[in-house]
């Protein structure tokens, strides 16, 4: 958390910041302000936009050139809508960072650095220092919890627009940002429109593996978590006619965490609850574990997809793809079951 005296440094920061825009605002659409609602010449001229979202009306720069994105996993879209990204998370708190290999080449280009984070939370004089005109955070899980904890505070420094924990899957993620943050819904229309190609593609070349199917994701130490099977990741395989198995709707479990998407698993229940055909595997934020591994627990061994040779490893960035993500999945796919 910032010193009181540096917090009155980023509050006149923001105040000078909050001045140029409506001095801008004024001179260029004849004081009504930013969005896309006041009218076809004023729209032309504005420098801001008001965008809704789960925390209240924010007004965006329409052309931002110095964003801040305080989750790895929302980087990539504003790569792919051609939006220069000044800084981002690494992937992991207390992580050294490393770029996507799907935006590795537009973020050298940028100049993207890496922030510092912990499980603390985030480094505010650090973001300050990079004098950041929009900052983009929230997404799924723990960097949406941290960054609602200090948002007033992330406000204060630039204008800050979350992606709200309703915004579960990358559909949802990148329109948001496409339509409603940057303008840009046609880029987005473009995308959709290439995946779903994509995916009638796949489903017409596979043959799916025995269903219905059952997901597994391992933390580094050895925790299990299964996959809710309507959302996220699962819904994404029943699109190629993979059927997720309903373990979640049956088998009475509490979701965990932030996400909505995953729900703990010990190994006794992991035994009782994971006798579906087929199993896939990943891990949570790194590839920590693979079947091979886990076959020589007695538990998972014995496993009835583990038997039969119908347990599948995934790389661990499947689990909440973005778009780039997503369709790389689906090459792994067509690839693993043609």
């Amino acid at each position: 958390m910032l010193a009181p005296a540096r917090l009155l440094a980023v509050a006149l920061v923001a105040t000078l910041a909050l001045t140029g825009c409506a001095a801008s605002d004024s001179s260029g659409d004849g004081g009504g302000g930013g969005g896309g609602g006041d009218g076809e010449g004023k729209a032309s001229s504005a420098t801001t936009r008001t965008v809704t979202t789960d925390y209240g009306k924010v007004k965006v720069p329409t052309e931002p050139k110095r964003v801040v994105v305080l989750n790895h996993a929302l980087a990539g879209y504003l790569y792919d809508l051609d939006v220069p990204v000044r800084a981002t998370l690494p992937e992991d708190a207390d992580g050294k960072g490393e770029f996507s290999p799907y935006w590795a080449k537009e973020a050298k280009e940028d100049g993207t650095t890496f922030l510092p984070w912990s499980v603390d939370g985030f480094d505010l004089e650090a973001i300050l220092a990079l004098e950041p005109d929009l900052i983009v955070g929230g997404g799924i899980g723990f960097p949406l919890f941290q960054a609602e904890k200090v948002y007033d505070d992330l406000s204060d420094i630039a204008p800050t627009v979350l992606v709200g924990k309703e915004l579960g899957d990358w559909r949802a993620q990148f329109s948001f940002l496409a339509t409603d943050v940057f303008d840009k819904g046609d880029v987005y229309d473009e995308h959709v429109a290439a995946y779903d190609k994509r995916i009638t593609e796949v489903k017409d070349a596979i043959e799916p593996p025995p269903g219905p199917v059952s997901f597994l994701a391992f933390t580094g130490d050895g925790t299990a978590y299964g996959l809710v099977e309507n959302v996220g990741l699962p819904a994404e395989f029943k699109k190629v006619g993979i059927e997720p198995a309903p373990v979640f709707a049956n088998g009475g479990f509490k979701v965990y965490g932030q996400g909505g998407d995953m729900f703990e698993l010990s190994t006794e229940k992991a035994g009782q609850t994971i006798t579906q055909p087929s199993v896939f595997v990943m891990g949570f934020n790194a590839d920590t574990t693979d079947v091979a591994t886990l076959k020589e627990n007695p538990v998972y061994g014995a496993l009835p997809a583990f038997k039969s040779g119908h347990a599948y490893d995934l790389p661990y960035w499947v689990l909440r793809g973005d778009y780039d993500e997503s369709m790389a999945l689906l090459d792994i796919i067509e690839k693993e079951f043609s």
